[in-house]
């Protein structure tokens, strides 16, 4: 690959700075893990043409999924039943986040991704969220 290429808010951060780390299969997971979110969350990470986020909340989507998860938003419930929708919206939630970790080799292969959507979601950990100082893991 001699140019980033994809659509902003679904390419990894390695393509754009090698800090992260080098561009790999792990770069096409973390895409995954934003479909995922978006899939659970109802709202595009992309920013529009006039370079303002395209929606109202001026938040970080992973951020916001995250206070999703832990019940600090209530736009979109995704902890009700865990046999129903919901528990899928979570499920789906948990993986999304486990795909956008921020450095590649933190970011599950899509073999492990298959595993955790295909398992029981109240095994899955959420893991840390970078965007609050005192993040921790925590069983759901």
């Amino acid at each position: 690959m001699t140019a980033a290429r994809g659509t902003l808010g679904y390419m990894a951060p390695e393509v754009f700075s090698r800090n992260f780390g080098n561009v790999s299969y792990k770069s096409d997971i973390y895409s995954y893990g934003m479909l995922l979110l978006e899939m659970v969350g109802g709202r595009k990470n992309i920013v529009n043409n006039t370079g303002q986020e395209n929606n109202d909340v001026q938040v970080l989507y992973p951020d916001w999924i995250h206070c999703l998860i832990e019940g600090r938003d209530m736009h979109v419930p995704v902890d009700d039943d865990e046999d129903g929708d919901f528990g899928i919206a979570k499920k789906l939630a948990i993986v999304g986040l486990w795909c956008i970790q921020w450095h590649p080799m933190h970011r599950p292969s899509m073999k492990t991704v298959l595993q955790m959507l295909q398992g029981e979601g109240d095994k899955l950990k959420v893991p840390t969220n970078p965007f609050q100082p005192k993040a921790s893991t925590s069983a759901l």
